[in-house]
C-alpha cells in the first residue's frame, strides 16, 4: 500500500509539472533582446483577433499605438478599431521597477498589470474590465509578447474567468 501511495504521488507531481508553462527566464538567451523602452517608443501598428474557446474568430481589430518614455515611465496610447466598426481607446502607464520588471496601469485594468521580461519575451498578467453587450466582466489575461526582430512582435494572450478559458487573443505588432 505504501508503494501505491508513493507511485500515485509521483504521477500527480509529474502531471502537475508537465502542465506548467515556461517562465520568462526560460527565454533569457533568445535574441533579439527586448528593450521595452526602445521597442515601445514611437508609433506601432497592430493587427489582431479574438478567438473564443472553440477557436471561432469572434472579433478582428487593428491598433495604432503611440508610445513614449520619460526615464523609467512609459505611456502607450492605444486606439483600437474593430471589424464591427466600434472604436476603443486605452492609455497605459508603464513603470520599470527593476531590471526586467514592469508595472502597468490603465483605466480599464483592475489593479496593476505585472510584467516580466527576459531575452526576447515579455509576460504580463492582469485583470481587465471587459465591456460585452452593455455589461462589464472582469477577466484575467495571461499575455505573452515575443520580439521576432527589431520591428515585429507577436503577442498571444489567454483570457479566462473563474479559471475557465474564454478564448485567446493573437496580435502582430509592427514598429514603423
Amino acid at each position: 500500500m505504501h508503494y501505491l501511495k508513493n507511485f500515485c504521488a509521483a504521477i500527480a507531481i509529474t502531471l502537475l509539472t508537465s502542465c506548467a508553462a515556461p517562465e520568462p527566464p526560460y527565454y533569457a538567451n533568445q535574441k533579439p533582446t527586448l528593450d521595452m523602452q526602445q521597442y515601445f517608443n514611437g508609433t506601432l501598428d497592430a493587427w489582431g483577433m479574438f478567438q473564443d474557446r472553440s477557436g471561432k474568430v469572434v472579433k478582428r481589430f487593428t491598433v495604432v499605438m503611440r508610445c513614449k518614455w520619460d526615464g523609467d515611465v512609459g505611456t502607450l496610447d492605444e486606439d483600437f478599431s474593430y471589424s464591427d466598426g466600434t472604436k476603443q481607446k486605452r492609455v497605459w502607464t508603464l513603470r520599470k521597477v527593476a531590471p526586467g520588471r514592469y508595472i502597468g496601469t490603465a483605466p480599464d485594468v483592475i489593479g496593476e498589470a505585472i510584467g516580466s521580461a527576459a531575452g526576447n519575451v515579455l509576460h504580463w498578467k492582469y485583470v481587465l474590465a471587459l465591456p460585452v453587450e452593455g455589461r462589464i466582466y472582469n477577466v484575467k489575461l495571461d499575455d505573452w509578447m515575443y520580439l521576432m526582430d527589431d520591428r515585429v512582435m507577436l503577442n498571444r494572450t489567454a483570457m479566462s474567468k473563474f479559471g475557465f478559458a474564454l478564448g485567446e487573443i493573437t496580435l502582430s505588432v509592427t514598429k514603423r
